[in-house]
């Protein structure tokens, strides 16, 4: 069974930083690993991405300010967030691709809360 356990949201003041990390366990072959996040009411909204061969990619509005990292030794990914913004508040959820490249299955963990306020 594919578990994701995210850990490290908290509060935070503006301009503040955390760091997210996610652990996978029980997958055979990682391709991706991903950061989403996703304030009530609203879609969720893909944040970075952590390939395999180490190739990142971030959506527009975080570049500069969050940095993805992992680990595939340890099937882990972490997300540095800086410079937080109120905006940045959100439910940050870890997301893996894995098995079969050609009809990979995805999974995603719990959340974390990030809350950032003054």
């Amino acid at each position: 069974q594919v578990q994701l356990v995210e850990s490290g949201g908290g509060w935070v003041q503006p301009g503040g930083s955390l760091r997210l990390s996610c652990a996978a366990s029980g997958i055979f072959r990682i391709l991706a690993m991903n950061w989403y996040r996703q304030v009530p009411g609203k879609q969720r909204e893909w944040v970075a991405t952590f390939n395999r061969d180490g190739t990142t990619l971030y959506a527009d509005s975080m570049k500069g300010r969050f940095a993805i990292s992992g680990d595939n030794a340890k099937n882990t990914v972490d997300l540095q967030l800086n410079s937080l913004k109120p905006e940045d508040t959100a439910i940050y959820y870890c997301h893996l691709v894995g098995g079969n490249p050609l009809s990979p299955s995805t999974y995603w963990g719990q959340g974390t809360q990030v809350t950032v306020s003054s």
